[in-house]
């Protein structure tokens, strides 16, 4: 087996980051991104155009690799789901909501008084 004489470099936490962010914190930090399935399009081609954001990446944070080498990482879109999320419907309000009006038992007496001076807060 050949000995690989790049240096080595620790993989950056790129997760929960948009894309194009963890791209840049990925070069940085000497690794590339790519995508998890190795039959899909490039990573950047699937990234673009649009806000991505990174849900999943291997390997993890912290592990120790050679300089350049790859870390593959899933992407949803943003404001997507996984699939067989379930979306929850908004509440809809009471229906005497229309009807409420609100009660003042609490009245604030805004009106100056002449000794001011003679009453500091």
């Amino acid at each position: 087996m050949d000995e690989r004489i790049a240096d080595r470099v620790i993989v950056p936490d790129v997760v929960g980051l948009p894309f194009h962010v963890g791209r840049d914190v990925a070069a940085e930090s000497g690794v590339a991104l790519a995508s998890a399935d190795p039959d899909q399009p490039s990573i950047n081609a699937l990234a673009w155009p649009g806000l991505f954001c990174i849900t999943a990446q291997n390997p993890p944070a912290g592990t120790e690799v050679c300089r350049w080498d790859s870390v593959a990482v899933e992407i949803v879109g943003y404001g997507e789901a996984d699939r067989g999320a379930l979306r929850t419907p908004p509440v809809a309000p009471p229906a005497d909501v229309a009807h409420a009006k609100p009660e003042t038992t609490d009245f604030v007496d805004l009106t100056p008084t002449e000794n001011i001076d003679q009453n500091p807060l």
